[in-house]
Parts: C-alpha cells; structure tokens; sequence
C-alpha cells in the first residue's frame, strides 16, 4: 500500500463485496494515493534512487510490490529498474485497476502485472523474486512477521527487501489552528493513533528486527525527512483535504464540537478557511525504510 500513511487498507471499508459506500471509500483511497505520488514524488524518487544502490550488483530480473495500492512504487521501479518484471500485489480491485490504467499510459503494460489477494488470507504464488517494495502496508496486516516470512520464502538468496513505513505523523496545518485553543492537528493525531492502537500495534514500529526476525541480514535504516513549504504543489491542497477527511471520519466522539467543526471547515470544498485556499499549508512526514538481503 503506496499510502499513504498511505494508511490505506484501514482506512477504506475492508468489506469486498462493493457496496456503492465502499466502492466510493476506495475511489476517494485511490485519489489520495495518486496525490501522495504526485505530491510527494521528491521523496519517492530519491527512496528509489537509495533502493536501486542497495540493490547494486545483483541482478533484479523480478519484483514485488506488497500493498502497491495505485502503484506508485511500482511504477517508479519499473522504471528503475528497466529490464524487469513488476508484480503488485492489493487487496483491492479498484486501486488495481488504477495501477494498470497508469502503467498502460506509460508504456508499461507488458512489465507489470497485478495480483488481487488478501495477504491476511493465503498468499498468492508470486516468487521466486529479486526485489521486494513494500510501503505503508504491513502494519495493516494482523500478522507482520507472516508477511515478512512469507516475502523471505519468495525472495532469491542475494535477494533484497526494502520496507518503507511513515515514522512521523503527517502534518499541514500551523500549530496555532484550533478554535480558542491551538493545537488541533496534534490533538487529531493522537486521537487517530488511539483509535489505531488496538487494531494496528506495529503503527510507528522499528521494523528492524522484525526484518531481521524473518531471516534476512545486514539490515540498513534510512530517515527522509519531507518538509515542504510554499511555493507548494499544485496538488498539496487537494492532498490535505484528502486526508483531513479520513483523519476528520474517525473522530466523532473523540474531539470536541468546535474541533470537529474546525475540521469541517478546513476540508470543506468552500470558504477561505479550507485547505484548497489556505496559504500557511506545509507537508510535513518522516519515512523510513529498512532494507535487509536473503541470504
């Protein structure tokens, strides 16, 4: 899941027979993670480059992507890594979809294919591979050191692993924002982390010794800071409001009235307070990826 924070599989009904709720939760899902590609696409272009130096040397011939949601990573490691054969893996149809639609517009049909599976469930038969990208996704699995057990099982000996995960909160707004009491993003996150904690325990974890725990050696740790002011991208405020929303949809009963209205205003489609039309936005996120090899 290229998520964002990309929170993704959470995030959107987990139901897969489509109702039309859910099958409008994952179109706004697979809107958020485009504009996490685009938006964010400086950090991700220097995550590939720091992936394709810890994979220097070995031959990358095929890769899996675990969670690839709309395929940010996917894509950008197709081309990458321009001789091999991508295999994206989601829960998810729709964002599939998404993913194939983008990668026929970039000449990629032929390189990528895509693989609908619930990795709670039976993993499909995807290896044996040279490279796995996993990004945002395994903290929503119910079982990480499986998943983890089941990415060493299908890499190659010499083979890599490269986990990227968010270790920050994502944060736009000033810190002044709150209605007669500042701090409201602070006060969203932690309720969200709350709401999180007992569904999501490995949220914000050090996936160094899982990796490690799994079987693969010489684990490596890297933090890119994101810390963008203006001028901003053109999409930054679609962005916001895109994840203000998911934020703002698990805190009923958890902030009070004039926070929860504030947040109302702020991922509005009208008015100057909302974030299509503010100018004090920042995008501000830590991610951090481990990279590991098979033995």
């Amino acid at each position: 899941m290229d998520h964002h924070s990309h929170a993704h599989h959470a995030e959107a009904s987990a139901a897969s027979s489509a109702s039309a709720s859910s099958a409008d939760d994952w179109s706004a899902m697979a809107d958020m993670l485009d504009l996490d590609g685009e938006v964010l696409h400086a950090y991700l272009a220097e995550a590939m480059a720091w992936v394709r130096q810890a994979a220097a040397g070995r031959p990358v011939r095929r890769i899996l992507d675990v969670g690839s949601g709309t395929g940010n990573g996917a894509l950008a490691l197709a081309g990458h890594f321009p001789g091999a054969e991508v295999i994206a893996v989601d829960e998810s149809g729709d964002l599939l979809a998404r993913l194939r639609a983008k990668a026929r517009d970039r000449g990629l049909a032929d390189r990528v294919q895509t693989v609908e599976a619930d990795l709670d469930q039976a993993w499909p038969a995807v290896g044996p591979v040279d490279l796995t990208w996993t990004s945002m996704a395994l903290h929503h699995l119910a079982d990480p050191d499986r998943a983890l057990r089941e990415i060493f099982a299908a890499t190659r000996p010499g083979g890599l692993v490269a986990l990227a995960e968010s270790t920050a909160p994502m944060r736009f707004l000033p810190d002044d924002i709150g209605l007669g009491r500042p701090g409201l993003e602070a006060r969203a996150q932690a309720a969200v982390a709350e709401h999180h904690s007992g569904t999501m325990p490995y949220l914000g974890a050090d996936w160094g010794p899982l990796v490690a725990r799994a079987g693969f050696t010489g684990v490596a740790e890297r933090a890119f800071g994101i810390d963008l002011g203006a001028p901003l991208p053109a999409a930054a405020g679609r962005y916001a409001q895109a994840f203000l929303r998911r934020v703002r949809s698990h805190l009923d009963g958890a902030l009070g009235a004039d926070d929860l209205a504030t947040l109302d205003v702020l991922s509005g489609d009208d008015g100057p307070g909302s974030v299509l039309r503010r100018q004090d936005l920042a995008i501000r996120n830590t991610r951090t990826i481990w990279t590991a090899t098979r033995p």
